[in-house]
């Protein structure tokens, strides 16, 4: 799981700390109007962010978890033939502890954030009568090069949701459909659901 992590702290830091506005109504702007809202919590709460990480993945399910699909991140992070074996209850238990890894991951990122900055890129031809789309963005880290990152949005009745991010190339559902799939094939789903639940019972450090 570290890997992903890693992977998911440059994700979740380009997520919550973008610094370009964009017009109402575009993915971007909804992106944005998101960070703003984690920095301005973040700020409120500095002083006891280092002594209670809850209090971070408190703050991320209140205000990034309404803008990500989690049901089709999670369908696509299972993968077709696994999401299709699996029953109506593994389903739903993998959806609730997949979310929590996803926000347990972005608490993480948050409580370390150390004054990256992000720099999004404009969506070529807009985002009109369009239901999928991807803003591309860099992530610009003092005294070293730019990371670029990816955010994969569905438009579910007006509203702009992510449901996958890459970083320099690598997608993160892809990258846990991987991690997953060998889990199955080694004690079949109800033994990577107790693996999730094992790290996801895990204090935070």
């Amino acid at each position: 799981m570290r890997r992903l992590q890693k992977l998911g702290l440059w994700m979740a830091m380009c997520l919550c700390f973008s610094m370009t506005a964009m017009a109402a109504g575009d993915p971007v702007a909804m992106l944005q109007q998101t960070s703003n809202q984690m920095i301005s919590a973040l700020k409120q709460n500095k002083a006891t962010i280092k002594t209670n990480p809850k209090l971070v993945e408190s703050l991320a399910r209140q205000i990034i978890l309404p803008h990500v699909d989690t049901s089709a991140m999670s369908q696509l992070a299972l993968g077709r033939t696994a999401w299709q074996n699996a029953t109506s209850s593994q389903r739903q238990a993998f959806v609730s502890q997949f979310t929590t890894m996803m926000i347990r991951t972005y608490s993480s990122a948050l409580a370390a954030y150390s004054n990256q900055s992000v720099t999004f890129l404009p969506v070529r031809g807009g985002t009109d009568n369009l239901t999928r789309v991807q803003v591309n963005s860099q992530i610009i880290q003092p005294g070293g090069p730019a990371i670029p990152v990816s955010y994969r949005l569905l438009n579910r009745s007006g509203s702009w949701k992510v449901y996958d991010m890459s970083v320099d190339g690598i997608s993160l559902v892809q990258s846990f459909r991987a991690q997953f799939a060998n889990q199955i094939n080694q004690s079949g789903m109800d033994g990577l659901l107790s693996v999730m639940a094992k790290h996801n019972n895990q204090p935070l450090s």
